[in-house]
């Protein structure tokens, strides 16, 4: 699988070991940044980037995902969540990894670098990356709900 990767500099040296281990595990990984530690960097460029990668891809039908990577990961999900066709998800346990993909077909996972440690966050990404979309009815739906108004504006109910 393709996985695009971004994060800030407190995700740094996370992102370079996810890169390796990932890529270890027969997936090709593209680090949308940054290269070079700056404690004052903004981390929304690297994650809006690696979030419209994980679009572009998947609208041309290469399975992709995203991973985007910081202090808490919140800012990183917020950004990411700005791209049209992005539903990043924070994840912190095993549950939540996994539901983000079965329940809501996240293909963006977030992850706080000073919340985990480096084998803990590797076992999320890994579950988050195998799990699939439930296809149940009831996510469909809602999914479509905030497709619908991601696209239009309309709030459905």
């Amino acid at each position: 699988m393709r996985i695009h990767i971004a994060t800030d500099h407190a995700g740094m040296e996370l992102s370079a070991y996810l890169v390796s281990e990932l890529t270890k595990l027969g997936h090709e990984l593209i680090d949308h940044g940054p290269k070079v530690y700056d404690a004052l960097d903004d981390y929304p460029g690297f994650c809006i980037a690696a979030a419209e990668a994980v679009v572009a891809d998947q609208a041309a039908g290469i399975q992709a995902l995203g991973i985007v990577l910081g202090g808490s990961g919140n800012g990183e999900q917020i950004a990411a969540n700005k791209v049209a066709g992005v539903r990043a998800a924070l994840i912190w346990n095993a549950d939540t990894a996994a539901l983000a993909r079965d329940h809501n077909d996240a293909n963006v996972c977030a992850l706080g670098a000073r919340q985990h440690s480096q084998s803990e966050v590797l076992e999320l990404v890994k579950i988050f990356i195998a799990k699939d979309f439930s296809h149940d009815e009831r996510h469909v739906r809602r999914i479509g709900k905030i497709v619908t108004y991601e696209t239009t504006g309309e709030i459905v109910y």
